[in-house]
């Protein structure tokens, strides 16, 4: 059974850091594009930032470039979203995603087969 974990959400003040992590069990991130996804009140979930299998290629959204990083330890089935001055529009519910196709860098959301149970981000102005 897959199961993907996040956690590190919280409450923050504008400007300041999260670090959210996913922890992946029941399938190896091997040859997976790893990605974190959003998705606000009233708003339809949209991605945030990708990471292809080996590291070396990554995406970001235009609102986080800059601001966020994503990265991943496959030793450890792991995926990492390093957010720093942290707005209140980042406010959302944050979830981790494993592309479904093997070898292949991918930001559209179909291309993603599992998903985590979401952790909530909040950022107070």
């Amino acid at each position: 059974q897959v199961q993907l974990v996040e956690s590190g959400g919280g409450l923050v003040q504008a400007g300041d850091s999260l670090r959210l992590s996913c922890a992946a069990s029941g399938l190896t991130f091997t040859g997976r594009a790893m990605g974190w996804f959003r998705q606000a009140p009233g708003k339809e979930r949209e991605i945030v930032t990708a990471i292809a299998w080996h590291g070396a290629t990554t995406y970001y959204a235009d609102s986080v470039k800059g601001r966020f990083t994503i990265s991943r330890d496959n030793a450890k089935n792991t995926v990492y979203l390093q957010m720093n001055s942290l707005k209140p529009e980042d406010a959302a519910v944050y979830y981790c995603a494993v592309s479904q196709t093997l070898w292949t860098m991918t930001t559209t959301p179909e291309n993603y087969r599992y998903w985590g149970q979401g952790t909530q981000v909040t950022v107070s102005s």
